[in-house]
């Protein structure tokens, strides 16, 4: 509920009369004039908007509120629980006046906005004359009309553009996912939303829906937007539709979407339009839909696509001569040995496409490590000062600071590299510990891998697979649960890998990659011929067994597990210890996982002489009806047996885990629901774990 601050004040007062009161009464009751409440009462019909409560006025009688006690009761609650903030705190004064502006074009009264704060007009001139310079950056500019008041002038897409930006500066925008793609039970979005300040600045409504009907979707590039990306898109979309609602749209301008390519991009920004439509019976224009496709095409994801029109290949010439140009100008000394970082090479081809967008068109992008790495690495960020030097003469526009810094993220990693060899250090050889070796801890790997790859060899294991020989090629263990003392360090972790846990192991991949590698023992050829074999032996024996089977979509978990259990074990005895195994792993922490669109129930059990690998869809290929199943397509089954053999086969089934998290492929074709298809990608995955198996030993 936006109301002022005065405002509220008359409206906790009237709420709480049984009966009528006059004005000149109500305004000593809240120490201002009566002058001042006549002029706030103009404004009472439009903020009771939405309430069925009334506002009466009778000369002689008074003023009074009319409605039902739920009502009241309804209006009372809103107000008490919108947030209030200190009137002598200039520069959260100052931040709130640039809201209000942004929030509604028009003509305004000083005295609108000294009502909204509760000071004087004079201090609203003096905050005005502070923040003219701040929307000044994105073309707006503050007119004052003697005797009618302030206006603010500038095109929409200006408006936009400072709106975006007011709420990435000032919200803690990770918000929106927490309001709507997490449970909720306990804290409604609603309230979410409005002490985080969201609410106040986008259309709550309008914000709902936008991102239940990008969730829908259920796109996979959408999907794989980085954070900041994904709020970034469904911010932009937020207010296109609000100010579509509102009839104020972006006029056409200089023609530069008449040259955007009606690519894949475009196709998906059709798609997102389209659903729009539907959904508010609004019609996009096709400017609007060109401003999506920008911010997809803008957008950092998780991980780079490399399809056949933007594979950042050799023969893309234009972005390698421009690499080349910004390496020389970041260290001319250092240029030659950098550009044959193979790695930095491939990385900064992959960043520099969507970030010459985003600077082209004047994209703003969040980066909230830009204080740290200024502060940490004050030499490389000076650097990469000349590198964007070399993008504002390609683009002809400024280029932020906040691009700069992720342009440091990517050189000073190139630079540590080169460092390194130049000190002779090694990769760190870790092992990373859970109860099972599948589940958790191959989450971890994979949080631990996009961190810290090029400075640790990592391998999971399960808390009973740690005997001498994995110690003796082991320099530390990462662990969650309770180990008794080893020969080696143990650093014991939260599952989810905090901030602390992941300065801890940093210290310790320090201490070690400098120390000599551990000596190998006389026989371990030997020793790991066998293993070779044995891993060689398992894989084959995963996809010559590998099972696939349907179901009804009626069937419940229970009834999913008996099924399970019947077809990977011909014997009732087994058949029914797969049953129970993979029930108390579910009873301590569900295997079900909606964010992915899979469950991925695993188990080690007697149940199974070798290890097994199954998928199970519904017949009509669709969604699971179950509530339990929250809405997934998929269920993979990972059976391991209880055997010496424990390590190898988690190590190649903790594999096929992470396929299915970081290849959206393998998920697609697991959804069509074709055995043969499932198998050869499949085999194509063992065959790369097997590669990097052999590499590794």
């Amino acid at each position: 509920m936006d109301i002022s601050a005065r405002m509220r004040q008359i409206l906790l007062a009237l709420l709480h009369e049984n009966g009528p009161i006059s004005v000149k009464l109500l305004a000593e009751q809240i120490g201002v004039s009566k002058r001042t409440v006549q002029r706030e009462l103009e404004y009472m019909e439009r903020t009771l908007k939405g309430y069925e409560v009334r506002f009466t006025s009778k000369t002689g009688v008074g003023v009074w509120l009319e409605g039902g006690e739920e009502e009241k009761k309804r209006l009372l609650a809103e107000i008490s629980r919108g947030d209030s903030y200190d009137v002598s705190n200039r520069e959260d004064r100052r931040k709130r006046l640039v809201l209000e502006i942004l929030k509604e074009k028009g003509l305004k009264k000083l005295y609108y906005y000294s009502s909204q704060f509760g000071v004087s007009e004079a201090t609203v001139s003096a905050d005005l004359e502070s923040v003219e310079s701040w929307l000044g950056q994105f073309g707006l500019q503050i007119s004052r009309k003697p005797g009618s008041g302030i206006e603010t002038n500038g095109s929409e897409e200006d408006y936009r553009r400072a709106i975006r930006a007011f709420i990435e500066e000032n919200i803690n925008t990770n918000i929106l996912r927490e309001a709507y793609e997490e449970d909720t039970s306990v804290l409604d979005p609603q309230d979410v939303l409005i002490k985080s300040g969201i609410g106040q600045v986008l259309n709550n409504d309008v914000l709902k829906r936008v991102i239940r009907c990008i969730t829908d979707m259920d796109h996979l590039q959408v999907k794989s937007m980085t954070e900041n990306s994904y709020v970034g898109l469904v911010i932009h979309i937020t207010i296109a539709i609000d100010r579509i609602l509102k009839d104020e749209m972006i006029e056409p301008g200089s023609g530069w979407m008449e040259g955007m390519d009606r690519d894949e991009d475009y196709r998906l920004s059709e798609e997102i339009a389209a659903k729009l439509e539907a959904e508010f019976g609004i019609r996009f224009p096709e400017l609007e839909v060109s401003y999506i496709c920008l911010h997809i095409k803008g957008a950092k994801h998780e991980r780079v696509r490399w399809d056949s029109r933007e594979a950042l290949s050799i023969e893309n010439r234009e972005l390698q001569y421009l690499v080349n140009e910004m390496i020389d100008a970041f260290d001319p000394m250092q240029a030659c040995l950098l550009k044959q970082d193979e790695e930095f090479i491939q990385g900064l081809l992959a960043h520099l496409q969507p970030t010459l967008i985003r600077i082209m068109y004047g994209m703003h992008i969040q980066n909230p490590m830009l204080g740290e790495i200024r502060e940490s690495y004050p030499e490389i960020y000076r650097k990469c000062g000349n590198v964007a030097a070399v993008l504002k003469k390609k683009t002809q526009r400024e280029v932020p600071e906040e691009e700069t810094g992720f342009l440091t993220v990517h050189f000073g990693a190139a630079v540590f590299r080169l460092e390194g060899r130049k000190e002779s250090i090694r990769k760190v050889h870790v092992g990373v510990i859970c109860s099972s070796g599948i589940g958790i801890s191959r989450l971890m790997v994979s949080k631990l891998e996009k961190t810290y790859k090029d400075r640790m060899i990592l391998t999971a294991y399960g808390k009973n697979d740690i005997t001498p020989y994995i110690i003796g090629k082991t320099d530390f263990l990462i662990s969650t649960i309770p180990m008794e003392p080893q020969d080696i360090p143990v650093v014991f972790v939260n599952p989810l890998l905090n901030k602390g846990n992941m300065e801890e192991i940093r210290e310790m991949i320090l201490r070690y990659e400098r120390m000599p590698e551990k000596q190998k023992e006389e026989n371990e050829f030997s020793s790991k011929l066998e293993e070779i074999n044995l891993v060689a032996v398992q894989i084959r024996t995963i996809l010559k067994n590998m099972e696939f089977f349907k179901v009804g979509n009626d069937i419940t978990f229970e009834e999913l597990l008996i099924a399970i259990g019947e077809k990977m074990s011909p014997y009732s005895d087994r058949s029914g210890q797969i049953q129970e195994d993979l029930m108390r792993r579910e009873r301590i922490s569900s295997q079900v996982f909606a964010e992915f669109g899979f469950a991925l129930l695993h188990t080690r059990t007697k149940g199974v002489l070798r290890p097994e690998f199954a998928v199970c869809v519904t017949k009509d290929l669709g969604a699971f009806h179950d509530p339990y199943f929250k809405g997934i397509r998929t269920v993979i089954i990972m059976l391991v047996p209880i055997d010496e053999n424990g390590q190898v086969n988690n190590e190649i089934m903790g594999y096929i885990s992470s396929m299915l998290i970081e290849e959206y492929e393998f998920l697609e074709v697991l959804s069509r629901g074709d055995k043969e298809e499932i198998r050869e990608l499949l085999s194509r995955y063992l065959k790369e774990y097997f590669n990097r198996y052999l590499a590794k030993v």
